[in-house]
């Protein structure tokens, strides 16, 4: 192992070290807590709330085909991925419904680059909006 590759390791194992650990009742408190969110979009800023779900309280929707084509399985996800974030703004709307900023009626009607920021701020995958569009 080369200097330079030890030099490495010892950092990446004090980056481990220096991490918080999650305690359960931390996690599951998450469920409980209405989380602030905000972007910015084309020049402006966007604030939103939402919440993390538990397992009951995720989307039920029918089960896909196993045979399905490619175009219904797309279809099929994006659902469940719209369903999911509406749930979760939803959940927080109910908490605190003074700072409720978007709801599910509304969320159909956003251009799809802001759902992408969005859902991906959400979700906690950081990327560009615009990354997978083009304007």
């Amino acid at each position: 192992m080369t200097e330079e590759e030890k030099a490495e390791k010892e950092t990446e194992e004090e980056e481990e070290q220096e991490m918080e650990v999650w305690s359960i009742e931390d996690l599951i408190a998450m469920t409980d807590t209405v989380q602030q969110g905000k972007i910015d979009y084309r020049g402006k800023v966007l604030k939103f709330q939402y919440c993390e779900l538990v397992e009951a309280e995720e989307p039920k929707i029918k089960t896909l085909r196993e045979n399905a084509k490619d175009a219904d399985k797309q279809d099929y996800y994006q659902k469940l991925g719209n369903e999911r974030i509406c749930k979760m703004i939803e959940k927080a709307n109910k908490k605190q419904p003074e700072s409720a900023t978007l709801y599910k009626e509304s969320w159909m009607l956003l251009p799809t680059t802001l759902k992408f920021k969005i859902s991906n701020h959400i979700m906690g995958i950081e990327s560009e909006g615009t990354e997978n569009f083009t304007i």
